[in-house]
């Protein structure tokens, strides 16, 4: 059968007008639009570099390397997503807030949702490795006003840049992890040791490809946190060493003015360990983002 007379006829200069025009129309679904989109930016892309059939498949194969680089300890295809910037992107729209709260950050791939809760004080530092560090948070509104029983999730890198979940052989379960609630004058302390900085995982397929780009893969020192709230905007974001030389090229854009604070020596007892203080200030939710 003939093409109907008024279908575009597939070539360089209609490809992704003809990929568009054999979806629905109907307004009450982005995703074919979603799609059109992607097939219009990916083509656009192919007549810019114009590759090769070899040159394609070897996208193709890193695609699926990334793919069988994926499981339930390690998600390769997050790490993609937050290299390119497109995850602190997909932050950055969805997270604004107002003067004075606290900004959010990439989750990154090495959070645990099934952290174990520890009473406060204690320490999260399991095997005891490292330069001894004291954690003080507290927990406010935008008025300034104490959140009691706050939630907070914390996890962070040990002294050599490696995340439990990255040496499941050589670190305790959980080790560098906690959950902890809040008092009633919406505080947290806990010890653990200080987090050293590190490069992002290059042993896989992104990290093989992006440091053959010469792209650099630092991530200066910090410590992860989830702050939870009955009522208010969940926030994840981070809190960054003033001192760490690479906060100039955090790999995965998250190095805000906000975050980066200063990790002091202080006097205990009769030895110097270090301690790091800063305030979470928590946004109200809208209705249907209350959670």
């Amino acid at each position: 059968m003939p093409p109907a007379a008024d279908a575009l006829i597939f070539s360089e200069a209609t490809s992704s007008d003809v990929f568009a025009e054999r979806m629905p129309s109907g307004k009450g679904d982005q995703l074919p639009r979603l799609m059109a989109a992607v097939a219009k930016h990916t083509h656009e892309l192919i007549k810019e570099f114009r590759p090769t059939q070899d040159d394609w498949r070897r996208v193709i194969a890193f695609l699926t390397e990334v793919g069988h680089a994926s499981d339930e300890r390690r998600q390769e295809w997050v790490l993609l997503s937050d290299l390119i910037g497109a995850s602190a992107l997909v932050e950055e729209i969805n997270s604004r807030r107002p003067k004075g709260a606290t900004p959010n950050t990439i989750r990154g791939p090495f959070f645990r949702s099934d952290v174990p809760e520890r009473p406060l004080g204690s320490s999260i530092s399991l095997d005891g490795v490292g330069e001894p560090l004291c954690v003080s948070a507290r927990i406010i509104d935008l008025d300034g006003h104490p959140i009691p029983s706050a939630e907070l999730i914390t996890w962070q890198a040990n002294a050599q840049g490696l995340y439990e979940n990255q040496q499941p052989d050589l670190q305790p379960e959980h080790n560098l992890r906690g959950l902890f609630h809040a008092d009633a004058d919406g505080s947290v302390n806990y010890r653990t040791v200080m987090p050293k900085g590190y490069s992002v995982p290059d042993d896989g397929p992104v990290g093989h490809l992006l440091a053959a780009a010469g792209y650099p893969l630092h991530r200066p020192a910090h410590l992860h946190f989830v702050v939870r709230a009955l009522g208010f905007e969940t926030i994840t974001t981070h809190v960054y060493d003033q001192n760490d030389p690479h906060l100039h090229e955090d790999a995965l854009f998250g190095v805000k003015p906000e975050l980066v604070l200063d990790f002091c020596p202080v006097l205990a007892d009769v030895s110097q360990i270090k301690q790091v203080d800063f305030t979470f200030v928590m946004v109200r939710a809208r209705p249907e983002k209350a959670k």
